[in-house]
Parts: structure tokens; sequence; C-alpha cells
């Protein structure tokens, strides 16, 4: 699954990168949230395999806090780009005649950038909190990775400030790009609600349905995986939540986006041409 993963989102990026007429806002975004895909995944799956191999679980301070910092790079990248792309599919559909002028290459480039800085401040935020936690209750984190909430459980200080720093950026950086994600979409549905045929809605609207779907995989399995542990938490429900959503999510969105989409399928089936 992880090699799967790996290089059905190394497919995404060259596809893209190879093919002049996928040099789009859209593509563009895609490489990127393959790119972070690859990372996120990367951030638990390998040292997961070493343990099941070696068969040793065992996980030192520094690189448990390595590991969190990078998890929470990546997934809050992922969030950051779901929202930019719905963002982008809002200007698409709701002003198609202003496309080319709003999401020119500069605006892309400044989205990625601030995608890449409220990731990075998110990660640093988690980590300075783990750092003030001068002891633990118990060394047994039940997951198969460093889970900040799994990390916050385990220490023995008061942990009350922390928690409510934690969840106020939490939201900031969580629910904020969500709430843009569902409202381009509630745009996108009110300005598709205007077009009087049929047909035209779902020619508009299949512009957009497969980061609709990957918006679903992304935001079900982590809720799934947080809310449901909330409500009745079991270590092995948790660690097959926690797999779903760090390692099948990932591997299913290059499927995603290459069986919906004409474009990445031709670009595919060029290079694939090209390399025979």
């Amino acid at each position: 699954m992880y090699l799967v993963t790996v290089l059905g989102n190394l497919l995404i990026i060259l596809a893209v990168s190879s093919d002049s007429h996928l040099h789009t806002p859209m593509y563009f975004f895609l490489s990127n949230l393959s790119l972070a895909d690859i990372g996120f995944t990367s951030s638990t799956v390998p040292k997961l395999i070493v343990d099941i191999l070696n068969h040793i679980r065992v996980i030192s301070y520094v690189g448990c806090l390595t590991q969190m910092s990078v998890f929470i790079l990546f997934a809050c990248m992922d969030n950051m780009l779901l929202t930019v792309m719905a963002y982008d599919r809002f200007v698409a559909i709701c002003h198609p005649l202003h496309y080319s002028t709003i999401m020119n290459p500069r605006l892309c480039v400044l989205l990625l950038l601030l995608s890449v800085f409220v990731s990075l401040l998110d990660s640093q935020v988690h980590n300075l909190i783990a750092l003030h936690f001068t002891c633990f209750k118990d060394v047994k984190i039940a997951s198969f990775f460093c889970d900040p909430s799994q990390l916050l459980n385990l220490s023995c200080s008061d942990t009350i400030i922390k928690t409510v720093v934690l969840y106020i950026f939490g939201t900031i950086f969580g629910f904020v790009p969500m709430s843009g994600t569902i409202f381009s979409y509630y745009k996108i549905i009110s300005s598709l609600m205007k077009i009087p045929s049929l047909g035209g809605r779902y020619k508009a609207f299949s512009t957009c349905g497969s980061h609709l779907s990957v918006v679903c995989l992304f935001y079900g399995t982590s809720f799934g995986t947080y809310l449901g542990s909330t409500v009745s938490y079991s270590p092995s429900m948790g660690e097959v939540a926690s797999l779903m959503y760090t390692v099948v999510t990932p591997m299913l969105n290059p499927f995603i986006y290459s069986l919906r989409n004409r474009d990445i399928l031709s670009s595919l089936k060029r290079f694939y041409r090209w390399a025979v």
C-alpha cells in the first residue's frame, strides 16, 4: 500500500510536469497535493514497516517529536491545499470569464507559499507545546505513530492550558480551512442551480467531482479518527482508524484523480506510449 501510494502520487506529479496542457492552476495545486500526500504517508509508514520487520516498537523522544512535527506539517498542507483547490473551482465555475485574470501564476505561487507557511507554523506550535512536557505518566503510545493527542494524554503535568492552546490552534488551522472549502462549494452549488439545463449543471459540476471526492474522503477519515476515538476509544479501533487516515486515504487520491479525470488519463497514456 505504501509503494502504491508513493508511485501513484509520483505518476500524478510526472504527468502534470511533463504535459504542457496540464500547466494550469488546478493541476499545479494537484501536483503539490500529491507531493504533500507522499510526505504525509512517509512520516509514519516507513517507521511502521521497520518496526514490523524488526519486531521492535520503540522510538526515541527526539524521533517522536520529529515524526509528530513532520506528520502535522503534511497533514496541514493537505488541508490547506484542498481549500485552495476548492477556491480554484469556485473561481472557475462562478467567475469563468475572469478565471485567468484572478488565478494568475503569481497568486497561485502566493497561495502555495501561504499553505506552506501556515503548515510550518501549526507544526512548530505543536512541537513547542510538546517540548514543555517535563514528565510522562506512561511511555506507551496507543498508536503506531506519535499522535499529538496521545502525547498530550501521556503528560503527567498540568495540561489544561496546553490543551486549550492546542484546541484554539486546531480550530484555526483545521476548521477555518475546512470552512473555506464548505463555503466555496456552497457558492458553487448556488451558482449551478441558476443554470437552466441539467446537462449544463452536470458538465460544470463534473470539473470538481474528483476534488469533492478527495475532500469527503480526507475529512471523513480524519473526523472518524479523532471524533470517534473521543466518543468510544479503544486502542485497536484507534489504530485501524489511524491507518485509514494515514495510509488508505493518500493511496486512493491518485486513483480518484486519474480515473475521474480525462486530462490526467490522456497524459498518462501519452507518457506510457513515449516510455514504451
